[in-house]
C-alpha cells in the first residue's frame, strides 16, 4: 500500500507548519507488511534521532503513549510513531485552513446569501476562536496546536474523522449559543462548584448528586422539560467555567477532573436525574475532547457499578479508562491520590474551607504516618507569648483517638487540655491564644491495624488579649 502526503505553502500560507521541512515535499509511505520504507529517508532520520532528545515534550509524549501502534496493527518505535503524530498535525492543520478559507468550517453556506453577506461571513470566519484560542492556523497562535491536537488524540490521529468532530462541535457551539453560556444565569450552586485544583493544577469540578434526595428540591430542578433543558444546559455551563481557568500553551494546564459525588443518591425516582447525567458525559465526550483528564466517581453504591456496564458501552474506550470510581471506605484516599489536601475541601477529608481567611492553598502541609498500633505526635513550638496560633488537621479514614494540649516550657505552670476525642471523623480546626512560651501538641493513637496518614499545617499571628482591648472602668 502507498499513500502520498503533499503539503502546499500556497494553501497552507503558516510558518508554523514549516517545522521540520515538510512543507512544500512530497513524501511517500510505504507499507510492505512488517516493514516501513520512507523515500525520504534523511527527513526521517532526523526525526528518530531527535526523539531522545525530545523527551521531555510531554504533549507529544503522551500522544506517542496513547497511540502505540500505527501501520495496520504493527508495532512501531517512538520514533515513527512521533513522525506520524506530526504529519498528521500538519495535515490536519491545513485541512482546517482550507475550511476556514473556503468558508466551510460551519457547513456551506446558504445559497440566499448575497455576494456581500459571502464576504461578511468569510471574514467573521477567519476569526473563528475555540475555548478562547484561534482556530486558523496562519494566525500563528500558541494555543491552535494543542487543542488540534485534542481531536486528533480522541479519533486516533484519523485526520477526517477529527476534522468531522471539529466541524460538528463548531457547528453544535454555534446553534445552541454556547459562546455566551457563561452569561446565562444558570444557578445551581448546591448541585456542583469549582473548586481547588488537582495535583498538576487542573481545575477540579465537583458534580454532587444527594441535594436531589430531597423531593421538593427534585421537582423544582427536574418537574417540566424546561427545568431539564436548563439543568442540562447548567452542566455545559460549568464545563464552560472551569475551561476559562486553562492555559492553552505548552506546558500549560489544558484539561480539568471531574469529581461525582453520589453520596445519598437513591437508586430510584432519579430518572431524569440519570438520563441527563449520561447525556452530559456523552456530550463531554463528542463536543470537548480530551478536555477531561480524569473523572472520579466518589461514594458509589453498588447500583452504580450495575448500571455503568450498560452505559459503557455508549462511551470510547479511552474515555472508559479515565474513570475512577471510589467505594466509601475510600474515597478520600482515591482523592488525595490526585488532589493535595490544601486543596481538597474539608468535606471530602481535605483541608479547603470555604471563604477561608486563616490558610490559602500556598500554605505550607506537613504529613506524617502513623502504623498500626502506634502513637505518634505533631508539635507546634511557640518561642514568643503574644500570638494567636491557629491549626488544621486531618487524617486519612480517622477512626483514632483524638487530644491537643497546650504545654508550657515553663514546668512551674500548668498544661491546658484543649481537646480530647475517643474518635474524630471530620478534618478539625482550632486555635488558641499563647501568654506564655511553650508549644501545642496533637497527640494521635491509631488503635486500628492499617496504616494512616495525617496531614497538618499552622500559622500564628500577633493579637492582643481580650482583656487589654476592653479594661475594666
Amino acid at each position: 500500500m502507498t499513500a502520498m502526503i503533499e503539503t502546499n505553502a500556497d494553501e497552507c500560507n503558516d510558518e508554523s507548519l514549516k517545522d521540520n521541512n515538510l512543507v512544500g515535499k512530497k513524501m511517500h509511505v510505504v507499507f510492505i507488511e512488517n516493514e516501513k520504507s520512507l523515500k525520504d529517508q534523511e527527513l526521517f532520520d532526523d526525526e528518530r534521532g531527535r526523539v531522545s532528545e525530545e523527551d521531555n515534550d510531554s504533549c507529544y509524549q503522551e500522544d506517542v503513549d496513547q497511540l502505540g501502534t500505527f501501520a495496520d496493527g504493527n508495532n512501531a518505535s517512538p520514533a515513527e510513531i512521533k513522525l506520524k503524530i506530526k504529519k498528521s498535525l500538519l495535515e490536519f492543520r491545513c485541512k482546517v485552513e482550507d475550511a476556514i478559507l473556503g468558508n466551510y468550517l460551519l457547513g456551506e453556506p446558504s445559497s440566499k446569501l448575497s455576494p456581500g453577506e459571502l464576504g461578511l461571513a468569510r471574514e467573521q470566519l477567519r476569526d473563528i476562536t475555540l475555548w478562547g484560542v484561534p482556530l486558523l492556523p496562519s494566525k500563528a497562535h500558541e494555543g491552535t496546536d494543542i487543542v488540534l491536537r485534542k481531536f486528533l488524540k480522541a479519533k486516533d490521529f484519523k485526520i477526517n474523522d477529527a476534522f468531522d468532530m471539529l466541524q460538528k462541535t463548531m457547528i453544535w457551539r454555534s446553534e445552541n449559543n454556547i459562546d455566551g453560556i457563561i452569561d446565562e444565569d444558570l444557578d445551581f450552586e448546591n448541585a456542583g462548584f469549582l473548586k481547588g485544583a488537582d495535583r498538576e493544577g487542573r481545575p477540579v469540578c465537583y458534580q454532587v448528586r444527594g441535594v436531589f434526595r430531597d423531593k421538593l428540591v427534585y421537582k423544582n430542578t427536574f418537574g417540566t422539560q424546561q427545568k431539564r433543558d436548563r439543568f442540562f444546559r447548567w452542566g455545559i455551563q460549568i464545563m464552560e467555567k472551569a475551561i476559562k481557568k486553562l492555559r492553552f500553551r505548552e506546558g500549560g494546564v489544558d484539561s480539568i477532573v471531574l469529581i461525582y459525588d453520589l453520596r445519598n443518591t437513591p437508586a430510584q425516582g432519579m430518572k431524569d436525574l440519570h438520563s441527563i447525567s449520561r447525556k452530559t458525559i456523552i456530550l463531554f465526550q463528542n463536543y470537548y475532547p480530551e478536555l477531561v483528564h480524569k473523572s472520579i466517581v466518589v461514594y458509589a453504591p453498588f447500583w452504580f457499578f450495575t448500571s455503568q456496564v450498560i452505559f459503557s458501552k455508549l462511551m470510547s474506550q479511552s474515555n472508559i479508562k479515565r474513570f475512577v470510581f471510589a467505594r466509601p471506605q475510600n474515597t478520600t484516599q482515591t482523592l488525595l491520590k490526585n488532589i493535595g489536601p490544601e486543596h481538597l475541601p474539608v468535606q471530602y477529608g481535605g483541608l479547603l474551607r470555604e471563604d477561608d481567611e486563616e490558610f490559602s492553598p500556598s500554605d505550607w502541609v506537613g504529613e506524617i504516618k502513623i502504623r498500626a498500633n502506634t502513637v505518634s505526635r505533631v508539635e507546634f513550638p511557640i518561642l514568643e507569648p503574644g500570638v494567636t496560633i491557629t491549626w488544621d488537621v486531618t487524617v486519612v479514614g480517622w477512626d483514632v483517638s483524638y487530644k491537643e494540649e497546650f504545654i508550657p516550657d515553663d514546668e512551674g505552670s500548668y498544661t491546658i487540655l484543649l481537646q480530647n476525642q475517643n474518635r474524630v471523623y471530620d478534618s478539625t480546626r482550632n486555635s488558641f491564644y499563647i501568654s506564655e512560651p511553650g508549644r501545642i501538641v496533637i497527640t494521635i493513637a491509631n488503635g486500628t491495624f492499617n496504616k494512616k496518614k495525617v496531614f497538618y499545617r499552622s500559622k500564628s499571628r500577633t493579637t492582643l488579649p481580650m482583656f487589654i482591648l476592653y479594661p475594666d472602668t
